[in-house]
């Protein structure tokens, strides 16, 4: 803001300037005014960036130093698998020289917030720095106090629709929910959720999460709604959904994870398209597998990132905050097949591979329901699943 106000009063002054010389010498050629002010202007912004980009940079310096003499960074619930965070997290690791502790990487968002909870007291190594939850926990874990604000170096990119305006959680990246389908052992794929009803998929269908806790198990239920009759409003038509895949036999009552994909426990595994894609890639042919964005339903999720209020590390935790909203650690997102939050950003600054551009599936269509939304659906799937739905879904191995 202050950037932009001292270069109006500079142009508003240059302009003035301009037209006292243009009735002092009527006669002039119009260039010479324009080649009056142009260096002028040009000096005026040259002097504004000088003095922004050190004070900036000395932040930022400032910022990499504290997080150093801390040396650590708690994180918690991020697979290696899962939006290519083994590789974030080895290159955040590489360029800061930080130590990263990871706990319990296929925890549930409902299990990150409660590991806050949990060690509000607690400065070891079992308190997270920082949490990445489904887009419905972000706000009430403010509620609760268990987040502290803070606004990245890029906030201006990130749209305001995904992230608080005081800074205390904002949107990282989303997906798409897709059927991962084990071609060798399910050959006939699915294309719409209808089909997983199919007696074809008896015993072979699997959420990647419990409903009761996770995220992503909720959306699911939620997208599932969407495809059977509910609505953004109306998330009842999921459980509902669910109880009959259950009762049909095809509903697997294990948390889905990509080794149990593979072998064959759980062939069809409802999950995000990043997750999904990312899948194929580690498979590398065996066992065969494919990836598909259901015809109807087609929900988009949004992922929010924060820092706890009693992080051990805040600094780290800061950080980790810019390293992921940078335009590097965005991009590297964007190679583990996640939308990033700034990719609208990124594309109209062309500063996307266009490799990477190619890998990404087709989502059109996709919805995003508001966080209201979002929090009336998780109220509901979470109260009644065990009522309506009756699976006790349980950690495979």
């Amino acid at each position: 803001m202050f950037k932009h106000a001292v270069h109006l009063k500079v142009v508003s002054l240059l302009v003035l300037v301009g037209v006292l010389l243009a009735a002092c010498s009527a006669a002039a050629p119009a260039a010479t005014t324009e080649a009056a002010t142009q260096p002028a202007t040009e000096a005026a912004q040259a002097t504004t960036a000088a003095a922004t980009q050190p004070a900036q940079s000395s932040a930022m310096d400032d910022l990499v130093a504290a997080a150093k003499a801390e040396g650590t960074l708690t994180v918690i619930a991020l697979p290696h698998d899962w939006c290519n965070y083994g590789a974030v997290i080895d290159a955040f690791k590489a360029k800061y020289g930080l130590e990263v502790n990871e706990l319990n990487p296929d925890a549930g968002s409902g299990d990150e917030v409660e590991a806050i909870k949990a060690n509000k007291d607690n400065k070891g190594p079992q308190a997270p720095d920082v949490i990445d939850v489904g887009f419905a926990f972000g706000p009430s874990a403010k509620d609760e106090g268990l987040l502290q604000p803070y606004k990245v170096s890029t906030w201006d990119t990130i749209p305001t629709e995904v992230k608080d305006a005081d800074g205390y959680w904002y949107g990282d990246y989303y997906g798409v929910l897709s059927f991962l389908v084990n071609t060798d052992v399910q050959p006939n794929v699915p294309q719409d959720w209808s089909d997983l009803l199919n007696s074809t998929y008896q015993g072979q269908i699997a959420l990647s999460g419990d409903p009761r806790v996770s995220n992503q198990a909720i959306q699911s239920v939620y997208a599932a709604a969407l495809a059977n009759g509910g609505s953004l409003d109306n998330a009842q038509a999921g459980l509902d959904y669910f109880a009959e895949l259950n009762k049909a036999g095809n509903l697997v009552p294990l948390i889905a994870n990509n080794g149990l994909v593979a072998k064959g426990e759980t062939p069809v595994r409802i999950t995000w398209d990043y997750n999904a894609l990312a899948a194929v890639d580690s498979f590398a042919g065996n066992p065969k597998a494919t990836v598909v964005i259901p015809t109807t339903g087609r929900f988009a999720g949004v992922y929010v990132q924060g820092i706890s209020a009693y992080a051990p590390h805040p600094n780290a935790a800061k950080l980790w905050m810019e390293f992921l909203y940078s335009d590097e650690g965005q991009t590297l997102w964007m190679q583990g097949y996640c939308h990033p939050i700034r990719e609208s950003d990124l594309r109209a600054r062309n500063a996307v591979p266009a490799d990477i551009l190619a890998k990404l599936p087709d989502v059109s269509g996709a919805v995003f329901p508001s966080v209201d939304q979002l929090n009336a659906a998780k109220d509901l799937i979470t109260k009644n699943w065990d009522a309506v739905v009756g699976a006790d879904i349980q950690a495979g191995n």
